[in-house]
Protein backbone atom coordinates (compact mmCIF):
# COMPACT_ATOMS: atom_id res chain seq x y z
CA UNK A 1 0.00 0.00 0.00
CA UNK A 2 2.73 2.43 0.97
CA UNK A 3 4.77 1.47 -2.11
CA UNK A 4 1.80 2.16 -4.41
CA UNK A 5 1.28 5.59 -2.88
CA UNK A 6 4.95 6.49 -3.31
CA UNK A 7 4.90 5.12 -6.89
CA UNK A 8 1.76 7.17 -7.69
CA UNK A 9 3.34 10.34 -6.30
CA UNK A 10 6.55 9.77 -8.25
CA UNK A 11 4.56 9.13 -11.43
CA UNK A 12 2.51 12.32 -10.92
CA UNK A 13 5.64 14.40 -10.34
CA UNK A 14 7.41 12.94 -13.38
CA UNK A 15 4.39 13.43 -15.64
CA UNK A 16 3.98 17.04 -14.59
CA UNK A 17 7.56 17.72 -15.67
CA UNK A 18 7.45 15.97 -19.04
CA UNK A 19 5.20 18.39 -20.88
CA UNK A 20 1.84 16.71 -20.38
CA UNK A 21 0.37 20.04 -19.34
CA UNK A 22 1.95 22.07 -22.14
CA UNK A 23 -0.93 21.58 -24.58
CA UNK A 24 -3.69 22.92 -22.31
CA UNK A 25 -1.42 25.66 -20.92
CA UNK A 26 -0.46 26.87 -24.39
CA UNK A 27 -4.07 26.56 -25.56
CA UNK A 28 -5.16 28.87 -22.74
CA UNK A 29 -2.38 31.31 -23.65
CA UNK A 30 -3.67 31.36 -27.25
CA UNK A 31 -7.21 32.07 -26.03
CA UNK A 32 -5.97 34.86 -23.75
CA UNK A 33 -3.93 36.44 -26.57
CA UNK A 34 -6.93 36.22 -28.91
CA UNK A 35 -9.12 37.91 -26.28
CA UNK A 36 -6.63 40.75 -26.12
CA UNK A 37 -6.76 41.16 -29.92
CA UNK A 38 -10.56 41.32 -29.75
CA UNK A 39 -10.37 43.75 -26.83
CA UNK A 40 -8.24 46.17 -28.86
CA UNK A 41 -10.53 45.89 -31.91
CA UNK A 42 -13.49 46.67 -29.63
CA UNK A 43 -11.66 49.69 -28.22
CA UNK A 44 -11.13 50.97 -31.74
CA UNK A 45 -14.78 50.38 -32.63
CA UNK A 46 -15.86 52.30 -29.53
CA UNK A 47 -13.72 55.33 -30.48
CA UNK A 48 -14.97 55.58 -34.06
CA UNK A 49 -18.44 57.11 -33.44
CA UNK A 50 -16.84 59.98 -31.49
CA UNK A 51 -14.26 60.51 -34.21
CA UNK A 52 -16.91 60.47 -36.96
CA UNK A 53 -19.11 62.96 -35.09
CA UNK A 54 -16.18 65.32 -34.57
CA UNK A 55 -15.20 65.19 -38.23
CA UNK A 56 -18.84 65.60 -39.37
CA UNK A 57 -18.99 69.08 -37.94
CA UNK A 58 -16.09 70.22 -40.09
CA UNK A 59 -16.27 68.06 -43.18
CA UNK A 60 -19.89 67.86 -44.25
CA UNK A 61 -18.91 67.55 -47.90
CA UNK A 62 -16.91 64.39 -47.08
CA UNK A 63 -20.09 62.49 -46.28
CA UNK A 64 -19.11 59.51 -48.46
CA UNK A 65 -15.97 58.83 -46.42
CA UNK A 66 -17.89 59.18 -43.14
CA UNK A 67 -20.54 56.74 -44.37
CA UNK A 68 -17.88 54.22 -45.38
CA UNK A 69 -16.20 54.43 -41.96
CA UNK A 70 -19.56 53.98 -40.22
CA UNK A 71 -20.50 51.06 -42.47
CA UNK A 72 -17.11 49.37 -42.00
CA UNK A 73 -17.41 49.73 -38.23
CA UNK A 74 -20.95 48.32 -38.29
CA UNK A 75 -19.82 45.35 -40.37
CA UNK A 76 -16.80 44.67 -38.17
CA UNK A 77 -18.75 44.88 -34.91
CA UNK A 78 -21.82 42.97 -36.09
CA UNK A 79 -19.87 39.98 -37.33
CA UNK A 80 -20.74 36.90 -35.31
CA UNK A 81 -17.45 35.32 -34.31
CA UNK A 82 -17.79 31.54 -34.24
CA UNK A 83 -16.32 29.68 -31.28
CA UNK A 84 -14.01 27.73 -33.58
CA UNK A 85 -12.59 30.83 -35.30
CA UNK A 86 -9.04 29.98 -34.23
CA UNK A 87 -9.25 26.60 -35.98
CA UNK A 88 -11.48 27.73 -38.87
CA UNK A 89 -9.46 29.35 -41.68
CA UNK A 90 -12.60 30.63 -43.48
CA UNK A 91 -14.06 32.37 -40.42
CA UNK A 92 -10.65 33.73 -39.41
CA UNK A 93 -10.15 35.19 -42.89
CA UNK A 94 -13.60 36.84 -42.86
CA UNK A 95 -12.85 38.40 -39.48
CA UNK A 96 -9.47 39.60 -40.71
CA UNK A 97 -11.06 41.09 -43.86
CA UNK A 98 -13.74 42.99 -41.92
CA UNK A 99 -11.09 44.48 -39.62
CA UNK A 100 -8.91 45.31 -42.64
CA UNK A 101 -11.79 47.14 -44.30
CA UNK A 102 -12.28 49.17 -41.13
CA UNK A 103 -8.56 50.03 -41.01
CA UNK A 104 -8.70 51.14 -44.64
CA UNK A 105 -11.77 53.33 -44.05
CA UNK A 106 -10.11 54.94 -41.04
CA UNK A 107 -7.03 55.64 -43.14
CA UNK A 108 -9.22 57.48 -45.68
CA UNK A 109 -10.82 59.45 -42.84
CA UNK A 110 -7.40 60.58 -41.61
CA UNK A 111 -6.53 61.74 -45.13
CA UNK A 112 -9.77 63.74 -45.25
CA UNK A 113 -8.81 65.44 -41.99
CA UNK A 114 -5.68 66.84 -43.67
CA UNK A 115 -7.93 69.02 -45.88
CA UNK A 116 -9.38 70.90 -42.92
CA UNK A 117 -6.92 73.03 -40.91
CA UNK A 118 -9.65 73.94 -38.38
CA UNK A 119 -10.34 70.26 -37.78
CA UNK A 120 -6.67 69.50 -37.24
CA UNK A 121 -6.52 72.17 -34.54
CA UNK A 122 -9.72 70.99 -32.80
CA UNK A 123 -8.82 69.58 -29.36
CA UNK A 124 -11.48 66.85 -29.49
CA UNK A 125 -10.28 65.66 -32.87
CA UNK A 126 -6.64 65.72 -31.81
CA UNK A 127 -7.41 63.72 -28.65
CA UNK A 128 -9.48 61.19 -30.58
CA UNK A 129 -6.87 60.89 -33.30
CA UNK A 130 -4.20 60.31 -30.67
CA UNK A 131 -6.32 57.65 -28.95
CA UNK A 132 -7.00 55.98 -32.29
CA UNK A 133 -3.30 55.95 -33.19
CA UNK A 134 -2.55 54.48 -29.78
CA UNK A 135 -5.23 51.86 -30.30
CA UNK A 136 -3.82 50.92 -33.71
CA UNK A 137 -0.45 50.43 -32.01
CA UNK A 138 -2.10 48.31 -29.31
CA UNK A 139 -3.78 46.23 -32.01
CA UNK A 140 -0.41 45.66 -33.68
CA UNK A 141 1.16 44.59 -30.36
CA UNK A 142 -1.80 42.34 -29.48
CA UNK A 143 -1.65 40.69 -32.92
CA UNK A 144 2.12 40.19 -32.56
CA UNK A 145 1.65 38.62 -29.13
CA UNK A 146 -1.11 36.40 -30.52
CA UNK A 147 1.06 35.26 -33.44
CA UNK A 148 3.93 34.41 -31.07
CA UNK A 149 1.61 32.51 -28.73
CA UNK A 150 0.06 30.56 -31.61
CA UNK A 151 3.55 29.77 -32.88
CA UNK A 152 4.54 28.23 -29.52
CA UNK A 153 1.28 26.26 -29.39
CA UNK A 154 1.51 25.02 -32.99
CA UNK A 155 5.17 24.04 -32.60
CA UNK A 156 4.26 22.07 -29.48
CA UNK A 157 1.50 20.23 -31.37
CA UNK A 158 3.76 19.45 -34.31
CA UNK A 159 6.92 18.39 -32.50
CA UNK A 160 7.80 15.42 -30.35
CA UNK A 161 6.90 14.75 -27.53
CA UNK A 162 4.09 17.34 -27.76
CA UNK A 163 2.62 15.64 -30.79
CA UNK A 164 2.44 12.30 -28.96
CA UNK A 165 1.09 13.82 -25.78
CA UNK A 166 -1.60 15.72 -27.70
CA UNK A 167 -2.59 12.59 -29.66
CA UNK A 168 -2.97 10.54 -26.48
CA UNK A 169 -4.18 13.04 -23.89
CA UNK A 170 -5.72 15.88 -25.97
CA UNK A 171 -7.00 14.42 -29.26
CA UNK A 172 -9.21 17.47 -29.88
CA UNK A 173 -6.21 19.86 -29.88
CA UNK A 174 -5.80 21.43 -33.33
CA UNK A 175 -3.32 23.79 -34.96
CA UNK A 176 -4.51 27.41 -34.64
CA UNK A 177 -4.88 30.08 -37.30
CA UNK A 178 -2.68 33.14 -37.37
CA UNK A 179 -2.81 36.53 -39.05
CA UNK A 180 -1.40 37.14 -42.49
CA UNK A 181 -0.71 40.35 -44.35
CA UNK A 182 -3.40 41.45 -46.78
CA UNK A 183 -2.56 41.61 -50.46
CA UNK A 184 -2.68 45.42 -50.32
CA UNK A 185 -0.16 45.48 -47.46
CA UNK A 186 2.26 43.36 -49.48
CA UNK A 187 2.47 45.92 -52.29
CA UNK A 188 4.93 48.78 -52.07
CA UNK A 189 3.15 52.11 -51.49
CA UNK A 190 3.07 54.55 -54.39
CA UNK A 191 4.20 58.04 -53.48
CA UNK A 192 2.93 60.87 -55.68
CA UNK A 193 3.68 64.54 -55.30
CA UNK A 194 1.14 66.91 -56.83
Amino acid sequence: MRFRLIAALLMAVSLSGCGVNDVPRLDEEVKAAWSQVQNQYQRRADLIPNLVETVKGYATQEQDTLVKVTEARAKATSMQIPKDILENPEAFKKFEQSQGALSSALGRLMVVSEKYPDLKSNQNFMALQSQLEGTENRIAVARKDYVETVQRYNVNLRSIPGRWIAAIMYPDAKVRETFSASEAAQEAPKVKFN
